[in-house]
This record gives structure tokens, sequence and C-alpha cells, in this order.
């Protein structure tokens, strides 16, 4: 039985408040066993698959200059401000993770998920710092660029330099939430990958807690993953407004096109095996904002009809076809990958739910402009009116693309892929 955010997060807080040090409440497992260092390794301020790279002889390095600056007195992980990074030997996907710090004044430090900097630990009345936002306290995710969403926290939730703090945060893909001592810092924020702000921050890595120049003590370090189902629910939760669904559950009531070549089962829409063919909505949008879930078999393939005329094929005379493609297809351009313009722009990879579970994909579309965000994390944003024509794959001419508005629709391709919860909020 999977625990509720809801319960989880009343289970965690009953823990923090009233619970023995080190011992996980229920669905979480203890990072820190309260004893020494089993399970954590020496790391940095790097992407973590670059360390993976690293001869042996250097990792050894860096787990050696680690346990030089940390030791365990009294059921707490101390640090004496120095050394390489109490890094976790496991890596992490979603989940929600609880800690307590006690940091000494003037000190600074962070908590680094998946390896990428970080959820911001300083003394907020370290007026030396003031120039770097100190003063607004901690919980923030700091190294995001400037203005942007968590970058600073919402409110000012930090206890004393010298006391106890109580961090809970949940990521599910790029996307962050923060509470510091039961205050909300950072609100389901994209975190931005430090090491290429070009690129999401991988879709797992390890748990990584900062050294920064001063003493800090941590316990009760607490992590549960997070499963695609839940995952799906709480990104569900956050974009709520505004949607309304496009098809009944049923049957294709509202919808046009080789119907006949798909089928309805267990509440999905389904591309009957070796057939296709594009069904769409007989409704039109021109700005619009799509979310859906979806699943594949293996080397399945399908795509999302954009502004698609009713006729011909959606790639090139619709605005475009956003690819729906199993990500371990073999030998394909990028620009052919799963949320990609299909023959126009490549999208990231490597973000998908294995094969057999249910995605959950956003694709936002306004004038020119496509926005991917698939399992909580950005895969794709592009101007396609700003990509040179004569880049596009194969040469090939895409003569719909500057189709202000069409119908919204699915382009099978023989392969009995699966769409459920499917909704539609119009932009203005």
């Amino acid at each position: 039985m999977k625990v509720s955010a809801y319960l989880s997060t009343l289970l965690a807080l009953a823990s923090f408040a009233f619970g023995e040090n080190n011992v996980p409440p229920a669905g979480f497992t203890a990072l820190f066993n309260g004893k020494d260092l089993e399970g954590f390794r020496g790391g940095d301020t790097a992407d973590h698959r670059a360390y993976a790279t690293l001869p042996d002889a250097e990792k050894t390095k860096w787990t050696e200059d680690m346990r030089k600056h940390w030791k365990v007195e009294g059921g707490e992980l101390l640090n004496d401000g120095n050394g390489k990074y109490a890094t976790t030997e496991k890596e992490y996907g979603n989940f929600e993770l609880l800690v307590d710090y006690n940091m000494a004044p003037k000190g600074d430090s962070g908590i680094y998920l998946r390896n990428v900097p970080q959820v911001q630990i300083w003394d907020h009345t370290n007026k030396g710092e003031f120039k770097n936002g100190a003063d607004k306290g901690s919980g923030g995710l700091w190294n995001n660029s400037p203005g942007a969403p968590g970058k600073d926290p919402l409110v000012l939730a930090d206890n004393p330099a010298g006391e106890w703090n109580h961090f809970r945060i949940v990521m599910i893909g790029s996307r962050v939430s923060v509470w510091l001592n039961d205050k909300l810092t950072v609100d389901h924020a994209i975190l931005e990958n430090f090491y290429d702000r070009k690129t999401p921050v991988p879709a797992k890595g390890p748990i990584c807690l900062q050294t920064h120049g001063a003493p800090i003590k941590w316990r009760n370090i607490f992590i549960r993953e997070i499963g695609g189902e839940e995952a799906t629910k709480l990104l569900v939760e956050k974009s709520a407004k505004g949607f309304e669904t496009i098809w009944n559950g049923k049957d294709f009531e509202g919808w046009a096109g080789p119907v006949d070549q798909y089928e309805v089962v267990d509440g999905a829409i389904v591309c009957k095996k070796g057939k296709g063919g594009t069904i769409y909505t007989k409704e039109e949008y021109s700005d619009f904002a799509v979310r859906l879930e979806f699943k594949l078999p293996p080397n399945g393939n399908n795509g999302l009809a954009i502004r698609y005329p009713g006729t011909g094929d959606t790639a090139y005379e619709g605005m475009c076809e956003n690819q729906v493609l199993d990500d371990n297809y073999k030998g394909i351009d990028p620009r052919q990958a799963h949320g990609s313009v299909y023959g126009i722009a490549a999208a990231a990879r490597g973000y998908q739910y294995p094969i057999g579970e249910w995605n959950y994909e956003e694709v936002w579309v306004k004038g020119s402009r496509i926005k991917v965000e698939l399992n909580g994390t950005p895969i794709l944003e592009t101007d396609v009116s700003k990509i040179d024509p004569k880049t596009f794959m194969a040469g090939s001419k895409h003569p719909g693309l500057e189709r202000t508005s069409g119908h919204f629709g699915f382009a099978g391709h023989n392969d009995p892929v699966m769409f459920r919860n499917i909704s539609i909020k119009k932009l203005q």
C-alpha cells in the first residue's frame, strides 16, 4: 500500500518532533545510520556522471579526504567545515528527503540534489553575506539564475545559527519543493543544471551534503523514493487550473480521422497494432497547453499532432509532430527522439520511465514557441521560427510550420501506444 504524500508528511513531522534520532518514519530509509559513514563517499561540486569516469585511485582519494573531516559523535554527523562532501553511494530519481542540520554562526552550506547545487543553508544574520542574499534565509535554490523561481526562499524560516533546523524536500523530475521548519520556501520550482544550464538536471544522482568553511552537524537524514504513479499525481495537482478534458475515456465522440484504426482499452486510446493514421479533435486550437499520460511498448512510436489541418502528414502539413517514441529506439537522428519537434528541434533524452509504465507530459504551444515537460523535467524549449530551414533533417520542407491554429491529435505509426487523461488549456 502506497503512503500518500500527505500522510508521509505527517509521519515525517511526527518523527522530527517526537521520534528517536536517526530512526526513519514509516516509508522512509535512513541515509545516515547514526553510527558511521556507511553508504557515503567523497564528493564535490562536479557532475556525478563525470565522477563515474575517474580512475578508482582518484575516487579513493576523494573518500579518504571526506573521512578526514567528517565524524560521528552521539548519533550526529559532524563536519569541520572542510574536505570533500559527504555524498551517497546510491543515486536517486524522484524522492522525499528529510534532513535536520545545526550550523555554526556565519556558516554557509547546502544540500545537493542529484549532486546538483543546491538547497541553500547559511546564517541569515551574517551581514558579510547579505550581498549574496543571506538575509533572505535558507531553503532557496541558490544556484538558479537570478530572478528564476526558487532562487530566493519565499519566506525567512531559519532558526538561529547554533540551533537545529528541519528540511523537507520533494523532488519530482527537475521540480523541487522545499519546507524549512514547516514553512514553504520553494514551491515546485525547476532546479537548473548548474553544470550546463542548457540541459536538464540528471534523471538520477546522489544526495550530497556540502561543506563550506564552517562546522555543521546533521541528523535524521531520511529518504523515501517516489514511484511514477505518485509523481504524476503530484504534478497534475500543481497544474490543474484551467485544463479541460478533451477525451471522455469511453469512445471517440468529438474526434475525427481514422478512428477505426484505434480502440479504447482500460480507459486509454490505443493505436491498433499494424494500424495508424492521425486522429484529431474536431475542435481547433491556436495557443494551448496539453497534458496527458502515455505508455509505450518496446520501440513504440507515435506523435502529438500540433495544429493539424485535418489532412496530410502532421509532421509537415501541421505546425509539427511532437514525437512520442521509446527513448531506447536506436539509429535515429536526435530530432526524432521523444519530445522533439520532428525533424526540426531535438529534445533531451533519458527522462522516460521504464517501458510498460505510464509517463506524464505537458506540452505548451504559444505562437511559434514549443515547450515540453516530461515527468516533471523540461526536455525541450524552442522557437521554431528562429531555426534555419536549411538545417531541418534531410533538408525536408515543413509547409505547415507557420500555421497559427489547427486540431490536436495523435499520429499513429502502427504501434500500440496508449494515451489517457488528456486535457487542454487554451492560452490567451
